[in-house]
């Protein structure tokens, strides 16, 4: 079987002051690396047969800090791209509420039928994830564990593609940095 360790970067500065982060490029914070530490202590007795993460720095960070613990060099794909909120990003969530909340609404209670002004669709952002994971799972012959390191809201994405979760309020759910899923993937669960 195979088996993904779906892990959430630590803190960011945005995440801290209810930022929309999307593909911006932000660090760690100093709470997030101290999340990172005690989240790595926790995984530290996982046996992984690679870590892939996502391109932003946050994300980076956490995979690299996995890796030095358990003596892996992490993979970095491009796929796994945080779901880009246009012109959003780098704006207050409150901002985004006062200014448009019919549309801020919309998106907490049904966020696939909303488009960021210039970014990206949810079912676009599924798509990248459903080849991410295909592709993953026919390099490792669909057997062995993986860990992924994505930040959200493309780790409600993923879950949702893999478990069909519900997406829910998508800026509500950064408040669980440094966590992590286990999932069991079955080959029809993502069409491989």
């Amino acid at each position: 079987m195979f088996r993904i360790l779906l892990i959430r970067p630590g803190t960011t500065e945005f995440d801290q002051q209810r930022r929309i982060q999307g593909t911006l490029d932000i660090p760690l914070s100093e709470t997030g690396r101290r999340e990172v530490d005690e989240a790595i202590e926790k995984l530290r007795d996982q046996s992984l047969d690679a870590i892939y993460t996502c391109p932003c720095q946050s994300a980076r960070q956490t995979a690299e800090a996995l890796g030095s613990a358990l003596s892996m060099k992490p993979k970095t794909l491009d796929k796994l791209q945080n779901l880009n909120q246009g012109l959003w990003q780098g704006m207050l969530v409150d901002d985004v509420k006062k200014k448009q909340p019919k549309v801020y609404r919309q998106w907490q209670d049904q966020p696939e039928t909303v488009c960021p002004p210039e970014g990206e669709t949810l079912s676009t952002a599924k798509d990248r994830v459903q080849a991410v994971v295909a592709k993953l799972m026919k390099k490792h012959k669909s057997e062995g564990v993986v860990a992924i390191v994505v930040p959200e809201p493309l780790a409600s994405v993923v879950l949702n593609v893999l478990r069909h979760d519900e997406l829910g309020d998508l800026w509500q759910r950064k408040q669980e940095a440094a966590s992590w899923d286990v999932l069991d993937v079955l080959p029809q669960a993502v069409g491989a």
